[in-house]
């Protein structure tokens, strides 16, 4: 009987102990940010910049619409790569004050292609093999991106 007893009071303390773990979500961690998530905004942001020079300026359309759409491409690809969903609402980008004239912000636009062309090939140096190829390509497009802004 003091056997039985024993048993009983040893299991029904074991009981709540490991049932704390079965609804204690508190210990999970949300997942690391990829590597890639910095790239992946960079290339909706500009897009952004790139769609707000032409609203700035329409007659850099022909010119600018495409640029914008392979950073469109580009960000949806990282997305798929990182297996997350972009951020709601794309981001806002409003040509600055010093370029509203087509010069000044094409000038403004190859700053910021030859930034996010560094940017991509630093993130493609340090890439596994396996996303090395698609950041590869990434950092030759934003490098061509440049020399169409001249």
């Amino acid at each position: 009987m003091l056997r039985a007893g024993a048993l009983v009071a040893l299991g029904s303390a074991a009981v709540p102990l490991t049932g704390c773990d079965l609804f204690d979500g508190g210990d999970d961690k949300p997942p690391a940010p990829d590597p890639l998530e910095p790239l992946a905004a960079e290339s909706a942001a500009l897009e952004a910049r790139h769609r707000a020079a032409v609203a700035a300026a329409p007659t850099l359309a022909e010119r600018l619409t495409a640029i914008a759409d392979a950073h469109r491409a580009h960000a949806d690809e990282l997305r798929k790569v990182i297996g997350r969903p972009a951020p709601s609402g794309p981001p806002a980008a409003t040509p600055s004050a010093a370029a509203t004239d087509p010069d000044g912000l094409l000038a403004e636009l190859r700053q910021a292609e030859q930034q996010g062309r560094e940017n991509a090939a630093k993130a493609c140096a340090a890439a596994p093999a396996e996303r090395a190829a698609l950041l590869g390509s990434i950092a030759a497009a934003r490098a061509t991106h440049v020399e169409a802004l001249k």
